[in-house]
């Protein structure tokens, strides 16, 4: 097991460093931050601007390798540059780190927790109108884009608000400013405008998941270590929780690395939409900014969650499976 974890961090450490140096190559060459300094009114003369780019570390007019070069040099040291503003990346990236770390785990946790019990609740319930009505609502939830998603929820959000005169589902923002009270009545305003964020980042979430666990586990219901089991007097439903349910959720556990990254993508729109300050929205105001720097320094963060949850999909995968941790 140990020596299965280490090959892993191996090749995630070279997958860590190629996802960098490529990000930071197309972030050069297709961002354009000269534009954000000649549009300003009145225009700032084009010494300036070179000198501000230089600055900065984004002057277009210099070789990539040179750039890449102090870049990395700066990186290394824990130095991740300046944003195209002139405030240091270090810090956004410290103040808005916590908000995507937050709502991607809740969202993420509840979404997969409540996807693979969905899915072997329908297929347990196969042909049933439990079965059905799952498959339609995730066939539903599958075909409609995140950001229609997460509009459809805020819609809903200011129609039970006007219905009932007041504001019962907080919709906007990480919490609300200028609230007084100790940590609980923080605490319970920063969950009050968490749920629908959440909700937005799980639909999708329990959707697929459901579809593959359902899958999954109509493949091991008809196994025959299944009916053997059956046959020496365990129920079916505990027949599946000793010797099925292990083998059902290998699968699973193999989509779920691919299914973080959809899930961070999908939360790039939530942020925007719901205004959490998270590393989502700060990705798009720095594409429109043309903030090299910064897009690089998101793209650290979407790089190591999706890697982190190879690498413990990897670790529930040998885990459920011995044949994995043989050498």
């Amino acid at each position: 097991m140990l020596s299965l974890i280490l090959r892993r961090l191996v090749h995630c450490t070279i997958l860590f460093l190629s996802s960098v140096v490529l990000t930071y190559a197309l972030a050069s060459t297709a961002l354009d931050p000269r534009a954000y300094f000649e549009v300003r009114q009145p225009p700032p003369p084009s010494r300036v601007v070179d000198a501000e780019l230089a600055r900065l570390g984004m002057d277009d007019r210099a070789p990539l390798p040179e750039r890449f070069a102090h870049w990395a040099d700066r990186a290394v040291h824990g130095d991740l540059g300046r944003t195209i503003d002139g405030e240091s990346v270090n810090a956004e990236f410290g103040r808005r780190v916590g908000v995507s770390v937050r709502l991607l785990l809740v969202g993420t946790v509840a979404g997969t927790a409540v996807g693979v019990l969905a899915g072997v609740w329908a297929a347990v319930r196969r042909g049933g109108l439990g079965d059905r009505a799952l498959t339609v609502f995730s066939f539903a939830v599958l075909c409609v884009p995140t950001f229609v998603l997460a509009l459809l929820l805020k819609t809903g959000a200011l129609a039970v608000n006007r219905a009932a005169g007041s504001t019962v589902i907080l919709y906007t923002g990480e919490h609300t400013p200028g609230l007084q009270g100790g940590w609980p009545v923080q605490l319970r305003d920063t969950a009050a405008h968490l749920i629908l964020p959440a909700i937005c980042v799980a639909l999708p979430a329990i959707a697929a998941y459901s579809r593959y666990q359902r899958a999954a586990t109509l493949d091991v219901l008809g196994a025959d270590h299944l009916r053997t089991a059956q046959a020496k007097g365990l129920t079916p439903g505990r027949a599946l929780l000793r010797h099925g349910l292990r083998i059902s959720l290998v699968p699973v556990s193999v989509f779920f690395s691919f299914g973080v990254l959809t899930l961070f993508t999908g939360a790039v729109f939530t942020e925007e939409i719901f205004g959490w300050p998270g590393m989502g929205s700060w990705l798009v105001d720095s594409v429109q900014k043309g903030d090299v720097n910064s897009v690089v320094a998101i793209d650290l963060f979407a790089a190591a969650v999706v890697l982190l949850a190879g690498l413990l999909a990897d670790g529930v995968h040998a885990l459920l499976d011995p044949r994995v941790r043989q050498p």
